[in-house]
């Protein structure tokens, strides 16, 4: 009888090596549909503040960047290359993801990636004990405390999401 194999991502991997704690929810993908970031929210019960998706962005200056925000928002590319110090950013094209990243759309954790680039996670993040980010791949989503993720990625907290 076949063993089901227990999913394992390059970022869990990383948090592995780094003795940082975190947990893992697993969900189907299956039928997620466009706005997946909102709707796997909704099916794992994190609430959509607390979930935040991965995006990657492109500087006039600085280049590839990473950014979260909260699924329920969006960001905003003239406060992250301010942040970032770039006159412009804007967002990849999707087919660049996995070349850029070697995650796939849907699965882009900001831990683990191909290169380390420079990353900026939305300021509320701070305002919770754990947030859930993507685990790498499709079906899996990561519980991290935030400073934890400062600490592995040496990411940045700002404001770089649109007013509502």
């Amino acid at each position: 009888m076949a063993k089901d194999k227990k999913t394992v991502t390059n970022a869990m991997r990383l948090l592995n090596a780094s003795g940082v704690e975190y947990e893992t929810i697993e969900y189907t993908a299956d039928g997620v549909g466009e706005h997946f970031g909102e709707t796997i929210a909704q099916m794992t019960g994190i609430p959509p503040e607390k979930s935040f998706k991965t995006l990657v962005a492109r500087g006039d200056k600085t280049g590839i960047m990473v950014c979260c925000v909260p699924v329920n928002s969006e960001v905003d590319l003239k406060k992250l290359a301010k942040v970032s110090g770039d006159k412009k950013a804007e967002m990849t094209h999707v087919k660049e993801l996995l070349s850029l990243t070697g995650y796939i759309r849907g699965g882009v954790s900001p831990i683990g990636m191909k290169k380390k680039y420079p990353t900026y996670i939305n300021e509320t993040a701070l305002g919770f004990d754990k947030i859930a980010v993507s685990a790498g791949v499709c079906g899996a989503t990561l519980m991290i405390a935030p400073k934890d993720m400062e600490k592995v990625i040496n990411c940045k907290f700002a404001d770089i999401t649109k007013e509502d």
